[in-house]
């Protein structure tokens, strides 16, 4: 059975944005694709590092972003505000349902799964895991695809204290929570693309020339 061999043992690089496989100049470990001009290299420097400490700090905001108001409502009975799940609470009804779900999963669910399973592909990686590669580069995937909708509660929230301004009878404004959240979106978004999925392949392509071996 022959050794599972990668493009960067032959000396090439792919481009993230074509895709086409290209050779460096002699003694360079990147250059730019000479398709679309996009820089290219073997591997993303300092990756795991990167998307750990992006990581971590979406983590940290994640617990402020969902404790914290993230509107206040000002009347003339005074100021009310509420939490992301109070939010979803209030918009519950059998007309706004549809609405109170969107929140939901885009504002505590998606922030939370990305957070997890970022969290284990970093760790499978760092541990040289080699099963399960396919479905680990299908859950990167999937993690980058829907990263961008976590950006909906933010929209929502946005466009609700811009539109909502009946001073002096009803005023919306931000809280402090909406910036925790906004900074969750962002930092997992990051983190997302400062991973390099091709640290996936490297541990079975090692795996399989160990095998070869023996």
């Amino acid at each position: 059975m022959s050794a599972l061999v990668t493009a960067m043992q032959h000396g090439l690089h792919g481009c993230e944005v074509c895709g086409l496989l290209s050779r460096p100049a002699r003694g360079e470990t990147e250059g730019h694709c000479p398709r679309c001009g996009c820089v290219v290299e073997f591997r993303k420097p300092d990756s795991i590092q990167r998307s750990w400490a992006l990581l971590i700090a979406a983590a940290v905001c994640y617990l402020p972003a969902n404790l914290l108001p993230v509107l206040t409502t000002t009347t003339a009975a005074g100021p009310e505000s509420d939490t992301i799940m109070q939010g979803v609470i209030l918009l519950w009804s059998p007309t706004g349902w549809p609405l109170s779900l969107i929140v939901l999963f885009a504002s505590i669910m998606i922030p939370s799964a990305k957070i997890l399973a970022l969290a284990y592909l970093l760790i499978t990686v760092q541990r040289g895991s080699a099963t399960n590669s396919e479905q680990r580069i299908r859950l990167y995937r999937l993690v980058e695809l829907i990263g961008r909708w976590s950006m909906v509660d933010v929209f929502v929230d946005a466009f609700t204290a811009s539109l909502v301004q009946l001073q002096p009878l009803m005023s919306v404004s931000p809280a402090p929570g909406l910036f925790f959240f906004a900074a969750v979106v962002v930092l997992t978004m990051l983190g997302v693309e400062s991973f390099d999925p091709r640290l996936i392949w490297d541990s079975a392509s090692a795996k399989e020339i160990r095998h070869a071996r023996h």
